[in-house]
C-alpha cells in the first residue's frame, strides 16, 4: 500500500483575547398587524363623541352668548361658524308659548345647533386631528399607512345613486331598497314630506347612541333636576322628616332662575322617563326601574344585547392578555365572531324612534348640565370642593344624592360607561361587521378601543359589583339588568346604614 508523507514546521501566533462587557439585550416585540379602511371611521367617532361632551358644549356657550375665548381642537374651532349659522336659524323657529322665557328658548336652540352639528361624523370639516389621531394609533400599536381623511374618501366610503358617499353598513341598506328614490330635500330643509330616502341621514348620518342617556339617567342627573324643580314650584320631596332642600330659594336677581323658569315651563315638551324607558329597552333590552315605570309592556326588546355585549366584554380581556404576551399570537375571531352577534341585534332595534329620540335626549340632558354647572348652585349644594370631577356638573349630582340618601356610588362612573359605551356600541353598529370574515379588522378594532373597553368594564364594576374582566362567562350575571344589580347595592347601603 502506497502513501505519502509531508512534513513541516509551522509557526502559530497566539492573540491576546478581547473582553466582551456591556450588557446583551434580546427581546420580543407584540404581533404586528396591518392597517384597515375602517380605522378612518373609528378615529371620527371617537373625535365626534368627544366633541359632543359637556366641556366641549360649554366652551360653545361661551363663545357664543358670552364672547369667550376657549381652546378646542382645529376641526371643532371651523365648525363654530356652522354651530352659529344653525343657531341663528333655530332662533327665529323654535318658539315657545310661555311669557318671560327667552334666555332658555335661546339656550335650547343652541343646544340643538350643537348637537346636530357635532353628531354628523362626515360633516365637514371633518373631525380628524392628523398629529394627535397619529399619536393615538402608534400607542395602540396600530400603523398608520396613510392619510386618514383619504383613506376615508377614497377606500372606505361607497357611492350609492351615482353620487351620494355613505358608510359601507348604510349602502347595504340602501340596496335593500332599490326600488325607493333618494328624496334630495325641500327649500325648505324641514320639509321632507315627499316619498323617498332621505339623502341628508343617508349622506350624513347623526350618530349618537340612546345608551348615553341611559347610564346619565342611572347616574341620577335626571332625578336631580327633577327634585330642583319640584323644589322650584314649592313642592315638598316625599317621604317624612324636613325637606333636603328646605333653603334652596333662588332670588330672582340670578339668572339661573329665570332659566329655571322656562325650564319649568317646558316640561310638557321634554320626554318622559317612560318614553326614554321604552326605548332603552327597544334598543338594548335594558330598563329602569322605579314608581314611574312599573307599568311596563314593551312591543318588542332587544332581550339577548346584554348577554352578547357583555360575553364581547369578556372575550376582549382575554384577547387583551394573549396580546401582551409577546410569545403569543392573539386570536381575534372570537372577538370577530361576537362583534356579529352585538351588530345583529342592534340593528333590529334601530327602527321607529332610533332616528330623533336620542338626538332629542342628548339635548335635554345636555342642558341639565349646564344648568347644573351654574355657579349658583354651589349656594344651595353643599359639595366637596377637593374632589377632581371631569366635568363642573358632576358635584352637584352626588351632592344631591348625598343629601337625598340615594346610592353613594359616584357619578363618575356613570359618567365613563355613558361616554365609553357610547363609542364602542357606534362603532360596533355603524362598521359592516356582516360583511367582515378576516380577523385584522377585530385584531384593530380591539386594539383601537382598549382603553374604552377597560375604561366601560371597571365602571360598570364600580356601579354595579359585577367584574366583566374575571375569566369565565357568569351568565347570571352577564345577563343581569343594571337597573336591578344597582336596586339591590342600594338595599345593601340601606342595611348598612
Amino acid at each position: 500500500m502506497a502513501g505519502l508523507k509531508v512534513a513541516a514546521d509551522v509557526e502559530v501566533e497566539q492573540r491576546t483575547p478581547s473582553p466582551i462587557t456591556g450588557n446583551v439585550g434580546v427581546s420580543l416585540s407584540r404581533s404586528e398587524t396591518e392597517p384597515t379602511e375602517d380605522l378612518p371611521l373609528w378615529t371620527l367617532i371617537r373625535n365626534s363623541t368627544e366633541a359632543l361632551g359637556f366641556n366641549n358644549y360649554l366652551k360653545f356657550i361661551d363663545q357664543l352668548f358670552c364672547d369667550a375665548p376657549v381652546a378646542v381642537p382645529d376641526f371643532e374651532r371651523q365648525r363654530f361658524a356652522a354651530k352659529g349659522a344653525m343657531y341663528n336659524n333655530l332662533k327665529g323657529r323654535r318658539l315657545l308659548p310661555f311669557n318671560d322665557a327667552d334666555s332658555y328658548r335661546v339656550l335650547k336652540a343652541a343646544t340643538e345647533a350643537f348637537v346636530m352639528v357635532n353628531c354628523g361624523i362626515l360633516s365637514l370639516p371633518l373631525a380628524f386631528n392628523p398629529a394627535e389621531d397619529a399619536a393615538y394609533l402608534d400607542r395602540r400599536d396600530i400603523p398608520n399607512g396613510a392619510d386618514l381623511a383619504q383613506v376615508l374618501a377614497s377606500d372606505y366610503l361607497e357611492v350609492v345613486d351615482g353620487s351620494t358617499l355613505t358608510l359601507p353598513y348604510l349602502a347595504v341598506i340602501r340596496r335593500k331598497l332599490p326600488d325607493i328614490p333618494i328624496h334630495l330635500g325641500h327649500k325648505d330643509a324641514d320639509a321632507d314630506l315627499c316619498f323617498g330616502i332621505i339623502q341628508e341621514r343617508l349622506a350624513n348620518p347623526c350618530l349618537l347612541e340612546l345608551i348615553w342617556s341611559y347610564w346619565q339617567e342611572e347616574g341620577m342627573l335626571v332625578q336631580t333636576m327633577n327634585a330642583i324643580t319640584q323644589r322650584f314650584q314649592n313642592l315638598r320631596a316625599p317621604g317624612i322628616g324636613p325637606d333636603p332642600l328646605s333653603n334652596t330659594e333662588i332670588d330672582m336677581l340670578r339668572p339661573l332662575n329665570n332659566l329655571l323658569w322656562g325650564y319649568t315651563q317646558d316640561e310638557q315638551h321634554r320626554l318622559s322617563v317612560v318614553r326614554r324607558n321604552y326605548e332603552y329597552d327597544h334598543h338594548y333590552g335594558i330598563r329602569l326601574d322605579g314608581r314611574a315605570v312599573r307599568q311596563f309592556r314593551p312591543a318588542d326588546s332587544r332581550s339577548k344585547f346584554l348577554e352578547a355585549f357583555h360575553h364581547l366584554l369578556r372575550l376582549l380581556t382575554a384577547f387583551y392578555r394573549q396580546d401582551d404576551d409577546t410569545t403569543v399570537k392573539a386570536d381575534a375571531f372570537p372577538v370577530l365572531n361576537a362583534l356579529k352577534e352585538v351588530h345583529l341585534i342592534l340593528s333590529q332595534g334601530a327602527h321607529n324612534q332610533f332616528g330623533d329620540l336620542p338626538s332629542t335626549a342628548r339635548i335635554e340632558m345636555l342642558m341639565q348640565q349646564w344648568l347644573l354647572a351654574r355657579p349658583e348652585f354651589r349656594e344651595f349644594l353643599p359639595t366637596r370642593v377637593m374632589v377632581a370631577y371631569p366635568e363642573p356638573w358632576m358635584d352637584r349630582v352626588d351632592a344631591m344624592k348625598k343629601l337625598q340618601n340615594w346610592t353613594d356610588t359616584s357619578v363618575v362612573h356613570f359618567r365613563s360607561l355613558a361616554l365609553f359605551g357610547e363609542q364602542l356600541l357606534l362603532s360596533i353598529r355603524y362598521g359592516n361587521w356582516s360583511d367582515v370574515y378576516e380577523s385584522t379588522q377585530a385584531f384593530n378594532w380591539a386594539r383601537f378601543w382598549r382603553p374604552q373597553a377597560q375604561g366601560y368594564i371597571h365602571a360598570y364594576r364600580a356601579a354595579t359589583g359585577v367584574d366583566l374582566s374575571v375569566d369565565g362567562a357568569d351568565p347570571a350575571a352577564d345577563s343581569t339588568l343594571p337597573s336591578v344589580l344597582l336596586r339591590q347595592r342600594l338595599t345593601q347601603q340601606h342595611q348598612r346604614a
